[in-house]
């Protein structure tokens, strides 16, 4: 084309995670059998009573358009959830209901940054924190969180991304693409840093409720009015109630925050889908038999898949704290050569994993370390002990 297109847009790099699912979903529909590791969706129906809920809307006709930020009942339901799960008081003037997680959280970056402003960022990160930093004109400054350190920002790290022009810190626990839980204490010691700073947090908790063993998840905000004025949580229904393609994400904040939300989204988007918001008043207010069912049969699998890649030669990782990811570290195997071709990237061996052993995993490099591969265990644990097994015998 010779017209001049956006150069905002054309410098935002496409997501590796669908690219790899993409290719995987060409394959299968070519009648290949492959296993896929790549998956960030649970592997569950949604549950029946949240289903119900969503029929039993559309037959009441409760079709049309809500208020752009969300229903005043649903927000009332997350101000509910909010302090059952996390001790938040929040009212409905401090919540905004939006098109999942990820629409909260660029919303969120729209808000509060302005050009050339800072957002300091974990590596291994979720792929598109950077690019939404950038479609919010904003510059993300990706920091190395170090395996060692359970992949966690401590304060030496944030004192040295630490400008003049840094306005965030997003915060992700339970992490994807690591599964590391912050503790309390970790927490505070951010939480002192933000507030001596003048930084805002945005803490990304969509994987809350799936943590493990006797871990247990903090929302920073919880922990003191101030670091509770300048954090911006971010969550939705998608991870702990299986209701990815019902897009429903939300955000907490001071109202001076949520309002510049609203209103961003009243111009670009307004209101979520009305059905998908009338059961997510009945997942937050409804029986949760079925998450913890979910997390019965993530941390079976959980558990096999650890063990099973750290028996594997080449291959080690840490046992996930929470989310339902695994990072296997690769360092060991780059500069080896499997059937002539030379390891040399973790893009390389995922597309050699995916074209010759048939399994989809995603390069750690689509998340800032090219020493990685992820792995989801979101799918059957007969998926994943073929999987694994495929690429033993691989790598051998």
């Amino acid at each position: 084309m010779n017209l001049k297109l956006s150069e905002k847009i054309s410098s935002i790099s496409p997501s590796v995670t669908l690219e790899i699912t993409a290719k995987a979903k060409q394959m299968k529909s070519e009648g290949i059998d492959v296993i896929g590791f790549g998956a960030g969706e649970p592997d569950f129906k949604t549950p029946e009573n949240i289903r119900k809920a969503g029929i039993e809307a559309i037959k009441e006709g409760k079709t049309g358009y809500t208020a752009a930020s969300g229903l005043k009942e649903l927000k009332d339901a997350i101000c509910y959830k909010l302090k059952r799960d996390n001790n938040l008081s929040y009212s409905a003037e401090n919540i905004i209901i939006s098109d999942g997680a990820k629409h909260s959280l660029f919303n969120a970056l729209s808000s509060i940054l302005n050009p050339g402003d800072e957002v300091i960022i974990p590596i291994p990160y979720w792929v598109s924190y950077p690019e939404l930093v950038k479609l919010a004109d904003g510059i993300p400054v990706e920091v190395n969180t170090p395996e060692e350190n359970d992949f966690k920002y401590d304060i030496d790290i944030l004192n040295n991304a630490l400008t003049n022009k840094t306005k965030a810190l997003i915060l992700n626990s339970p992490s994807n693409p690591t599964g590391t839980i912050y503790s309390k204490d970790e927490l505070e010691k951010i939480s002192k840093w933000a507030i001596e700073n003048n930084i805002f947090i945005i803490s990304d908790e969509i994987y809350e409720k799936l943590v493990y063993d006797n871990n247990t998840h903090i929302s920073i905000a919880q922990l003191n009015e101030d670091i509770k004025k300048q954090t911006i949580v971010i969550n939705g229904m998608s991870k702990a109630y299986a209701m990815t393609g019902w897009r429903i994400g939300y955000a907490a904040a001071h109202k001076d925050i949520i309002k510049l939300m609203s209103n961003l989204q009243s111009h670009s988007t307004s209101n979520p889908p009305s059905m998908s918001q009338y059961a997510s008043i009945e997942a937050l207010r409804g029986d949760e038999k079925a998450i913890h069912e979910m997390k019965k049969h993530f941390t079976e699998r959980r558990n096999y898949m650890v063990e099973k890649i750290n028996s594997i030669k080449y291959l080690s990782c840490k046992s996930p704290k929470g989310a339902f990811y695994v990072m296997a570290n690769i360092s060991k195997l780059k500069g080896k050569t499997i059937k002539g071709k030379n390891i040399d990237s973790s893009i390389q061996l995922a597309n050699m994993l995916l074209d010759e052993a048939h399994v989809a995993v995603v390069p750690g490099l689509a998340f800032g370390n090219d020493d990685y591969i992820r792995l989801s265990y979101a799918t059957s644990l007969d998926n994943i002990k073929e999987g694994l097994n495929r690429i033993e015998e691989y790598i051998k």
